[in-house]
């Protein structure tokens, strides 16, 4: 079956292809051009949080604990948890990136939907600025920094205040159309940092032991970390896929079309 772009919609959908385009270009040019990577580096630290967070709402969703969460300046990131339960694990374990992938899927949604891409940005910046104050910040202390040195949290707070501040500078005062395009361009980096990660994590879990993800779920269920990699990357091809067709194909109604009208 072949799918076609609404023509209702089309600017939207070029607002999306720009984006996506911009962002392989980046990435591209980083490979040779490092300097390049400090343009997309405060993206990757916003994905890192966006994953870390995905296991913290896990993790009060199962009704367990949070002791810390931790963004490294190599863009890396760690939550630490008290948890006890097979499920509890399995749903915290996955939550990264998935969660990642399913942020991304739904500021796709969001846009083609024609809802406000000044709201989208607010609530990012609200997410970032709640992940930090209260599980990069306050709850380290509350545990007596057993999880967490003083830099690290230096780090993570500095990194997320600066990162919920922007989001919140963009979304108040650049122009509509910059606001809709700095959310597509969000959208498109958070989904290809979720692909990368979890083709970075299969490539970890084959061939080495070190310690993901993926090594949880295979102390907690007994099987191999490969193939939890290889079920998070099917479930995340399928929330991508739906996102895009939500976004794109033929026979969906938005509320408002005029994506690029003030």
């Amino acid at each position: 079956m072949v799918y076609k772009v609404k023509k209702e919609i089309e600017p939207q959908f070029t607002l999306l292809l720009v984006a996506t385009i911009v962002s392989v270009l980046l990435w591209l040019a980083s490979w040779y051009l490092p300097f390049v990577g400090y343009i997309t580096y405060p993206l990757q630290l916003f994905a890192t949080f966006i994953h870390e967070g995905g296991h913290v709402l896990a993790t009060v969703l199962t009704g367990n604990s949070v002791q810390s969460l931790t963004v490294s300046p190599d863009t890396s990131g760690v939550v630490w948890s008290q948890g006890s339960g097979w499920f509890s694990q399995l749903f915290i374990s996955s939550a990264g990136y998935l969660g990642t992938t399913t942020f991304g899927a739904l500021l796709l949604a969001w846009m083609r939907y024609g809802l406000s891409s000044r709201h989208a940005l607010y609530f990012s910046a609200g997410f970032i600025a709640v992940m930090t104050a209260v599980f990069g910040f306050a709850a380290p202390i509350f545990n007596f920094f057993s999880t967490v040195t003083v830099g690290s949290m230096a780090f993570t707070v500095f990194s997320g205040a600066v990162l919920a501040v922007g989001l919140f500078a963009v979304g108040k005062w650049a122009s509509l159309t910059w606001a809709n395009f700095a959310t597509a361009f969000l959208a498109v980096q958070v989904l290809l940092n979720a692909v990368f990660s979890l083709v970075d994590l299969f490539f970890i879990s084959t061939f080495t032991t070190a310690h993901s993800d993926a090594a949880n779920m295979a102390a907690a269920t007994g099987i191999p970390g490969i193939v939890w990699v290889v079920i998070w990357m099917m479930i995340s091809i399928g929330l991508i896929s739906l996102g895009l067709r939500l976004y794109a194909v033929r026979g969906m109604k938005a509320k408002n079309e005029s994506l690029f009208e003030d």
